[in-house]
């Protein structure tokens, strides 16, 4: 489908309405436009990493043209899934992309390729430890959100099954991704440690129970 856009605005959606591909006029709240929307919101965190990226140039070496290249990959791609969410059943046209099992794929091999350089976790990794770490895990959130958003839409229309899998392994694939950036940079990587905490806590309470009985002698 040819795409021009000729002017922003356009004052069609003043009333709470908008239009999908092929016309059907729908709430400005439905799950569709949800999904959608959440999708771009997505993309648009992408943008940001992709945005920093450069400045890391020389941490990921000869890896940083590949992995700029996926990120550019993933962007397009994201469009892609907006465009189809955006499409009803009742608007789809000849030729009409929609997300299969070769992006899913790719997201996969991609995946495999950079759990190899990976310690395996002994806790849950909280974000953070570096800007792109960072944005990497604002992304995976909001990428679970949009899958849970997929989701309610499909209880209500038919929609692409590999296109709900695909974005359930973008939120896998961003997530290796945080800790393979967080590898290449040399950042740390933040470990969950409320078990650790807990067992302190109990340690300190021991030993002041412990002085307390002694009357504070050593």
């Amino acid at each position: 489908m040819a795409i021009r856009l000729t002017r922003i605005y356009t004052r069609t959606g003043d009333k709470g309405q908008t239009a999908l591909v092929g016309g059907r006029r729908v709430p400005k709240e439905s799950a569709r436009l949800e999904a959608y929307g959440t999708i771009d919101e997505l993309n648009s965190i992408v943008g940001i990493v992709r945005t920093y990226l450069p400045e890391y140039r020389d941490g990921f070496g000869a890896e940083f043209e590949a992995y700029s290249e996926s990120l550019r990959r993933i962007q397009n791609e994201l469009f892609d899934v907006g465009s189809e969410l955006a499409t009803p059943p009742d608007g789809e046209y000849p030729q009409m992309h929609k997300m299969g099992a070769g992006e899913i794929k790719k997201l996969e091999q991609e995946m495999d390729a950079m759990e190899k350089e990976l310690e395996p976790l002994k806790s849950f990794t909280l974000p953070g430890g570096g800007v792109l770490n960072a944005f990497l895990h604002q992304a995976r959130t909001v990428c679970r959100r949009a899958e849970r958003v997929c989701w309610r839409l499909k209880r209500e229309e038919d929609i692409n099954d590999n296109l709900i899998i695909y974005v359930n392994r973008l939120s896998d694939h961003l997530f290796v991704q945080s800790r393979w950036v967080a590898k290449r940079l040399g950042e740390p990587e933040f470990l969950w440690d409320r078990a650790l905490r807990i067992e302190e806590d109990v340690k300190t309470a021991r030993a002041a129970k412990s002085s307390a009985g002694r009357g504070g002698k050593s």
